[in-house]
């Protein structure tokens, strides 16, 4: 648990990510508003049943997947996580752990539940140039724009 010190929604919120695990994601109604927006590089739904169904996703695609908030800013109704994200490939290099670090943007309604979520994060750096082929090519492309 991180010892941040934050509001009872944000805290909710902070232990939900920090624990979650497959069989949690029901909950996902009691954290987030029934037509929230969430956002992030590769979605933009709205609705619990959508946002379930991008960490379903993530449970099915990704080995031990993790997140550990790093730090907290809030005030009227909304609050930004600074946050990092470990997992591993369930294909290719699945045996090295991998990071990603971003930031999201939550806004919550009157009853303390997530409307609008946020993520920022660089999915060309932290997470294409990870991969084998993808990567390399990236690298090659950027030695080529450096010249």
């Amino acid at each position: 648990m991180t010892d941040l010190h934050v509001s009872p929604a944000l805290r909710r919120v902070i232990d939900f990510y920090e624990a979650l695990r497959p069989g949690d994601l029901p909950a996902i109604a009691q954290i987030y508003a029934e037509d929230a927006r969430f956002r992030d590089p590769f979605s933009d739904v709205r609705g619990t049943a959508a946002i379930e169904a991008i960490f379903a996703a993530m449970f099915a695609r990704l080995d031990e997947p993790r997140f550990s908030i790093r730090e907290a800013i809030e005030g009227n109704g909304q609050a930004f996580l600074g946050w990092d994200f470990e997992f591993r490939f369930r294909r290719g290099d699945s045996a090295r752990l991998q990071r990603i670090q971003g930031a999201t943007l939550l806004r919550f309604g009157a009853d303390g539940r997530i409307v609008e979520h946020r993520d920022y994060w660089d999915a060309a750096g932290e997470l294409y140039a990870k991969l084998p082929f993808v990567g390399a090519l990236m690298r090659w492309l950027g030695r080529r724009m450096a010249h």
